[in-house]
């Protein structure tokens, strides 16, 4: 993989942070993309802003216009289980986009498409095993992943308990829909910014910490795959 797309919602601070001046701002109409040289590779970062719709517009256009031929999403999560406390960093087997729901007319489950056998949209499972082969610590969660802020307790164990998810975060589904669609493997590492018992104030808190963690990893992992 020579050039890879990195989708970042609100966690630029800490690309700037990590990777300091990029080779070249591109400039296009609606986006800058940051270019950057990881080992062999381009990598071009854009912020996508936060929710689904942003994300999957952002992934399209690194895939239209600039022919990436991977994409990483990082970022900070919310942990739905007590196994997901801050700072704990994982790698998304699978998403479910609990927004939708189209079950009145195709009398199917709350999250299911069409297109999928189940609630559970799959990211690229070679790219999820070699990760892991690279840093064992990470663990496979399936993220549910919405257009909302999960701040309570009570609507995060709801998350858990409906769709068996580990954490939950807004980008996840736009980013991952795209990419299978588009036949573009895709990668997905979080880092949880607030618990199961955390909300707003935890996660304003611990994000920036968050995110760096979540990069270091993500890096390391994209400079051996």
């Amino acid at each position: 993989m020579k050039n890879i797309g990195m989708i970042v919602a609100i966690e630029i601070d800490a690309v700037m942070d990590k990777f300091g001046m990029p080779v070249q701002e591109l400039q296009f109409t609606g986006y800058t993309v940051f270019q950057y040289k990881l080992g062999e590779h381009n990598l071009f970062v854009i912020s996508s802003g936060v929710g689904q719709i942003a994300a999957a517009m952002a992934t399209q256009f690194l895939i239209s216009k600039l022919n990436v031929d991977f994409i990483v999403n990082f970022g900070v999560v919310g942990g739905l289980t007590q196994e997901m406390t801050l700072t704990k960093t994982c790698i998304v087997e699978s998403v479910v986009h609990y927004d939708f729901d189209t079950s009145d007319i195709y009398d199917c489950c709350v999250g299911r498409y069409p297109d999928y056998p189940s609630v559970y949209i799959p990211t690229t499972k070679e790219i999820v095993d070699k990760a892991i082969e690279i840093e064992p610590t990470l663990k496979k969660v399936i993220c549910a992943s919405g257009d909302k802020f999960i701040s309570s307790k009570e609507k995060k164990e709801g998350l858990h308990d409906m769709f068996n998810a580990d954490i939950c975060e807004m980008e996840a589904a736009g980013v991952v829909l795209t990419c299978n669609r588009n036949k573009v493997p895709c990668m997905l590492i979080k880092t949880v910014s607030d618990s199961v018992e955390g909300g707003a104030e935890e996660f304003k808190n611990t994000i920036n910490e968050s995110a760096r963690i979540c990069l270091e990893l993500t890096t390391k992992i994209i400079k051996k795959i």
